[in-house]
């Protein structure tokens, strides 16, 4: 099995059913990754302790979904120099409006990519390292456009289903 490139992290076990979107769009791109549950305020040391060991693991991108006051992205970014990709995860009753702005209100410095809250955001966060991955990779920057055309494909097949008789004129 070749060595994880992607680590997904979550404050929770209870995130997993919103991050597998992330390890799932890995999964269709064969990228290797690894799924781990950590808590920047229960766990710290082992957050600590995972995040340092990542680049010598072969690590080079992270993942992190948490709820709450989402912590976990920033104190990944804060212990490592590799893309942070960070997913507010709706586990509150603000519905994770708190996890996207506690996600996305990094101070200048310590970058954190941030996505859109749950389950949209953990497929684009899966998505999102793919492109940074096929930066440095032809094959998977093939397998990504090929990814866009299917999407399209798919869009318009949906259409042609609800068309009425006047919009089938459209050739766009």
């Amino acid at each position: 099995m070749n060595k994880p490139l992607v680590g997904i992290v979550m404050g929770s076990d209870s995130d997993f059913s919103i991050m597998e979107g992330a390890s799932k769009i890995l999964e269709e791109f064969n990228i290797a990754h690894e799924v781990l549950v950590t808590s920047a305020h229960r766990t710290p040391e082992r957050t600590r302790k995972y995040v340092q060991g990542a680049k010598r693991r072969g690590l080079r991108i992270f993942i992190a979904g948490a709820g709450g006051a989402a912590h976990l992205a920033g104190v990944i970014a804060a212990e490592s120099t590799l893309p942070v990709i960070g997913v507010p995860i709706n586990s509150t009753p603000l519905n994770g409006l708190d996890s996207l702005l506690s996600t996305a209100q990094m101070p200048g410095g310590i970058p954190v990519a941030t996505v859109s809250i749950g389950k949209w955001g953990a497929k684009n966060a899966g998505l999102l390292a793919v492109q940074i991955l096929a930066l440095a990779d032809d094959k998977l920057a093939s397998q990504l456009v090929k990814y866009r055309k299917q999407q399209a494909k798919a869009v318009e097949l949906k259409s042609k289903k609800l068309e009425t008789p006047h919009a089938a004129n459209f050739k766009g």
